[in-house]
């Protein structure tokens, strides 16, 4: 891409931003309805496997998960969908209280390994469902943020998977030979 076809692309996308204005459509109501309820519900899961994890490595990331990630993603869908009309899903989960350490016994709790390959499948989904929603987007704004999200969130899954590697927490799979 030359520095001409930037040039172009940002002022289009300027002026899209400034100019086009449209209601939220169909498709994109409905990735963003989804994205704030499965937000909402993994904030209360990723609240609790905060608790439980006794890594302070792990528990800093569950906490940027839950700070810079989900609620990050939950408040700009919800302000995309109020500028676009569209009605914001309410759910009364609680917002639970996150602890430094809890006392919890050994066998009442996840390991540190079953917390981290939890949170690893939460941000998976996470990401494939912002995903599909950029594909569905029609709405420059809106598609900005879906890959700004979706970037933010491999970022911090692949510092997921190299606190994981780095504490021997990946399963061991043997090759398939034949």
């Amino acid at each position: 891409m030359t520095i001409m076809d930037k040039i172009n692309s940002v002022t289009r996308a300027a002026a899209q931003v400034m100019l086009d204005k449209e209601a939220v459509n169909y498709l994109e109501a409905g990735s963003m309805y989804g994205i704030i309820a499965q937000g909402r519900y993994n904030m209360a899961v990723l609240s609790v496997l905060y608790n439980h994890a006794q890594d302070s490595e792990l528990k800093e990331l569950i906490k940027e998960a839950i700070e810079d990630l989900t609620k990050l993603t939950i408040e700009r869908c919800e302000a995309l969908m109020k500028a676009g009309d569209a009605e914001i899903p309410v759910f009364d989960w609680t917002e639970r209280k996150l602890h430094d350490h809890l006392d919890i016994p050994a066998d009442a709790r996840l390991t540190d390994a079953e917390i981290a390959a939890t949170i690893g499948t939460l941000a998976k989904g996470a990401q494939m469902a912002c995903l599909s929603a950029l594909h569905q987007s029609y709405q420059l704004e809106i598609g900005t943020m879906f890959r700004e999200r979706l970037d933010a969130g491999l970022d911090w899954n692949y510092r997921l998977l190299q606190l994981m590697l780095k504490r021997g927490w990946l399963p061991h799979l043997a090759k398939v030979t034949h």
